[in-house]
């Protein structure tokens, strides 16, 4: 798979290359490629800025930012692929910059993440006798609070 990838996808670039170079031009072809890269630093900047800004406020705020890490992380892939010369990965890039195909690719991949993984809960209970496991001794410390004394540790166990 990774081998089809690492051929097809140069492959793929290179033909696209050609057929636009042949009815723009070169120059033209190179302008453009130049311009994409141009365009998508500063949607990378823009963007990027803000998904920092709002990862910055649910952290301050006690919430966990996992949608501004998965923009975060989209657009930075975004901003290589716009970097990178060719017209088939500026399509991916610009496509990564679109608030409405993060959120498809955020559920997808949501998705194949929760369909692939599986919990397993594994017991030994054979060293334990019967009758442990049935009148279990809990041993541990607590501490008494009183408004007008101060605290102290005491050590019982409960049966």
């Amino acid at each position: 798979m990774l081998l089809l990838l690492f051929v097809g996808f140069p492959v793929l670039e290179v033909s696209v290359f050609i057929s636009v170079g042949s009815l723009i031009g070169l120059w033209l072809t190179l302008a453009t490629i130049i311009a994409t890269a141009i365009i998508g630093a500063f949607l990378l900047k823009k963007q990027g800025l803000a998904a920092l800004y709002n990862a910055q406020e649910n952290i301050k705020n006690g919430r966990l930012p996992v949608e501004d890490l998965f923009d975060g992380l989209f657009l930075i892939v975004s901003g290589l692929l716009l970097i990178t010369p060719g017209f088939v990965t500026d399509g991916i890039g610009f496509l990564l910059f679109l608030p409405q195909f993060r959120v498809l690719l955020k559920r997808f991949i949501s998705n194949v993440l929760v369909a692939r993984t599986s919990a397993r809960v594994y017991t030994n209970t054979e060293h334990i006798k019967p009758a442990e496991y049935v009148n279990p001794i809990i041993d541990g410390e607590f501490e008494e609070i009183h408004q007008q004394e101060s605290p102290e540790k005491k050590h019982i166990k409960i049966k």
